[in-house]
């Protein structure tokens, strides 16, 4: 079936289980699965273990029916892109030339090797840029950057390599409520266009509910729920997952909406 897959899959950090038999799929293309859950539940561990870069115990994943190999991310990394909470620091790029080495390391071609299809990657470069609304930055410095602007330039760096699968980690962590609406609304978009399966680690529940094709919710390292939106985020799942009372109201446009009413305590009792 279309998608991946995950069967069975579990990660250690020495004697400690972060992630235990997970079972879960398709996450289908064309499609944006949010990860959500508390601190420490396990999503980031889960993400990077779904890119290879880190090492599962047992189990495996499948990319439409194929085997993945574990911990293999650099035979992954034409098709299974990564992008962490944060770009590093200290890179001393323009934002054009940070797009531009993202875009021809995915085909495996340095810098100086490109000649005859330069001009088409700083068109495709460009136009990822335009997308996201920060082309008019192409010339400035990464290190000269708002925190924002380097979350959006990463997620530049990300679309640009053309994935079959897009693994995002908290990306609209740093971003203010308008580009967080635009930026999921790009990420829909270009996930349809292309048939990516993505899958983003988020915080705001209600991002989930709004943008979101399907939810898996973790707990200690467990999946407590997958599937549609509206089908994972429950009073009951809130409040067993987060300890909070929560009520899901119905908004604009046919969507819903968590509003926290208090915390819950450990009889059940709202504590306002």
């Amino acid at each position: 079936m279309s998608g991946l897959h995950i069967h069975d899959l579990s990660v250690n950090y020495g004697r400690r289980q972060v992630l235990v038999s997970l079972d879960a799929g398709p996450l289908p293309r064309g499609q944006i699965t949010a990860l959500l859950g508390p601190n420490g539940s396990g999503k980031s561990t889960l993400l990077r273990t779904l890119a290879g870069l880190t090492h599962a115990s047992s189990g495996a994943l499948s990319l439409d029916g194929e085997k993945l190999a574990l911990s293999a991310a650099s035979a992954r990394s034409h098709s299974v892109v990564y992008l962490p909470q944060a770009l590093p620091a200290g890179v001393r790029l323009q934002v054009l030339e940070s797009v531009l080495v993202a875009c021809r390391a995915t085909r495996g071609a340095s810098l100086q090797a490109r000649g005859a299809h330069h001009g088409n990657d700083i068109a495709h470069a460009h136009a990822v840029l335009q997308r996201l609304g920060i082309d008019p930055l192409a010339t400035r410095s990464l290190d000269e950057l708002s925190g924002g602007q380097r979350q959006l330039v990463g997620i530049a760096q990300a679309l640009v390599r053309d994935p079959q699968v897009l693994l995002l980690d908290e990306p609209l962590s740093a971003l203010d409520l308008n580009h967080q609406f635009h930026v999921m609304q790009v990420l829909r978009d270009v996930t349809r266009e292309r048939g990516i399966v993505t899958v983003v680690v988020l915080h705001d529940i209600n991002v989930a509910m709004r943008a979101c094709d399907r939810a898996m919710l973790l707990h200690d390292g467990r999946i407590v729920q997958f599937g549609p939106p509206p089908a994972v985020v429950t009073a009951t799942s809130l409040a067993h997952v987060f300890g909070v009372v929560a009520r899901i109201e119905p908004c604009s446009r046919g969507h819903h909406q968590v509003l926290i009413d208090g915390l819950a305590d450990r009889t059940g009792i709202a504590s306002r």
